[in-house]
């Protein structure tokens, strides 16, 4: 139980970043923002055009749910590629902040730390279903 109130912690905080995110988004798609953000890259909308804090803002809630009532061994399956999927993501977002666009972005990074936390976190939770 411990460990679920830990995964439900830590998507909260994930999603208070991906709802910041996608505020921001929002505004710069309106011509509100006076200064350039990483929410303007094309790194900003990896998967179809959609903004990545918007997957994000529904991954975390999901998250926190399949932590709680998610069982059995495809459950398990699903949940650990999801999260795992999550975690490569961002690192790959990670190296472009570094690397590529070269800007600053606390609320990325809180991303991606709540993202390669949850991976550990998640297959100690799924563990037993996997087996």
């Amino acid at each position: 139980m411990l460990l679920q109130i830990g995964i439900t912690i830590v998507c909260g905080v994930g999603l208070y970043a991906a709802l910041f995110m996608l505020a921001k988004t929002r505004r710069a798609e309106r011509g509100l923002l006076t200064e350039p953000s990483v929410v303007q890259t094309p790194a900003a909308r990896l998967y179809g055009g959609v903004p990545n804090a918007l997957l994000g803002a529904l991954y975390y809630p999901a998250l926190a749910l399949a932590s709680w009532f998610g069982r059995g061994h495809a459950v398990a399956l699903i949940v650990l590629s999801i999260c795992a999927f999550a975690a490569l993501t961002s690192a790959a977002l990670a190296y472009s902040l570094l690397f590529i666009t070269k800007r600053a972005c606390p609320y990325c990074w809180t991303a991606h730390a709540v993202n390669w936390s949850l991976l550990p976190a998640v297959w100690m939770l799924e563990r037993p279903w996997l087996v």
